[in-house]
């Protein structure tokens, strides 16, 4: 089994930067893939960005040049630099974690509130 602990949400204001971080324990070794998916109230959870095992990454482009995804193999950590914060960027961030269908479905992490206020 995979368990993914988030960390890094909070209150910050309009224009500012945050950081958060997302731990994987477990059978890591059949990750594949890891990112982070945020979903607003009253809206559907979106893709923020991915990194693959090989360093590839994708974002979406209502973060691109502002966000930036990276991933630390020794400590199972993925983290997600938010700069240049903006109000819509508010949701509860959600990191995954993609193996292999053979090993089963998606991870999700149980989400971190960040609030920009503008």
């Amino acid at each position: 089994q995979v368990q993914l602990v988030e960390s890094g949400g909070g209150l910050v204001q309009a224009g500012g930067s945050r950081r958060l971080s997302c731990r994987a324990s477990g059978s890591i070794f059949i990750i594949n893939v890891m990112g982070w998916y945020r979903q607003a109230p009253g809206k559907q959870r979106e893709l923020v960005a991915t990194i693959t095992s090989g360093g590839s990454t994708n974002y979406a482009d209502s973060v691109k040049g502002r966000f930036t995804i990276s991933r630390e193999s020794a400590q199972n950590t993925v983290y997600l630099q938010m700069d240049s914060l903006k109000p819509e960027d508010t949701a509860v961030y959600h990191c995954i974690a993609k193996r292999p269908p053979v090993y089963g479905s998606d991870i999700w992490g149980q989400g971190t509130q960040v609030t920009v206020s503008s």
